[in-house]
């Protein structure tokens, strides 16, 4: 456990400089639209002036009354992820949280390829795991919502690549350096797992033999 909890350092490191590439380089652009200064300042005044406090508001309600259903149905809908205060657009504070949440983040990869370590000796078998993991961590997180929420497409599936390539990034240090190199059983060994009725008659067999 020692080792995976040094080994959740650089793999913290490694997923958050992923994370900053992916959402504050300006690569998020690419998933993202933006509005001018003046609609940019109206939104936001309505925003304001029609939502009460900090909070996730589903606009209409689709499951609200008969109005908002109808309204849902005609169009157009959103899901407003809301803070009535402002934040700096580079919080140091927030990054400093999000280090910490990628070290936890990687400490629970790790715990979980400790309890695999002996039965994946090799690598290439532990990357297996840890890509396979990592997609479907990714998917369940992000491609949900346009499911759901009728979200935007380009936007979760930019997330849902940012957050598996981090993951992977993260458990692949781990299982590369960080876990203890696993011992194959013997060939032997494995063939009486998986043939116990075999290894028995062998047995049999072999103190029949030393009887003579």
């Amino acid at each position: 456990m020692i080792r995976v909890i040094i080994g959740a350092v650089p793999a913290a490191l490694a997923m958050f400089v992923i994370g900053f590439i992916f959402h504050l380089s300006g690569l998020q652009n690419l998933a993202t639209r933006s509005l001018d200064d003046l609609p940019a300042a109206s939104v936001q005044r309505s925003l304001a002036a029609n939502l009460p406090s900090t909070g996730t508001y589903v606009i209409p309600d689709a499951n609200g009354s008969a109005v908002q259903t109808a309204m849902y149905g005609r169009g157009p809908i959103a899901t407003i992820s809301y803070n009535i205060n402002g934040a700096a657009a580079l919080d140091t504070g927030s990054l400093l949280g999000l280090l910490v949440l990628d070290f936890i983040i990687a400490l629970l990869i790790g715990a979980a390829l400790i309890g695999v370590d002996h039965r994946v000796p090799d690598f290439g078998s532990r990357a297996r795991v840890v890509a396979i993991f990592a997609v479907a961590a990714g998917a369940l997180m992000h491609l949900a919502a346009p499911i759901y929420y009728h979200h935007d497409w380009a936007f979760a599936i930019y997330l849902f690549i940012a957050d598996t390539a981090a993951l992977a990034a993260g458990g692949l240090i781990i299982a590369r350096w960080f876990l203890p190199k696993g011992v194959s059983a013997p060939q032997e060994d494995l063939a009486a797992h998986d043939h116990p009725h075999a290894s028995v008659a062998e047995a049999e067999l072999r103190g029949t033999h030393e009887g003579i």
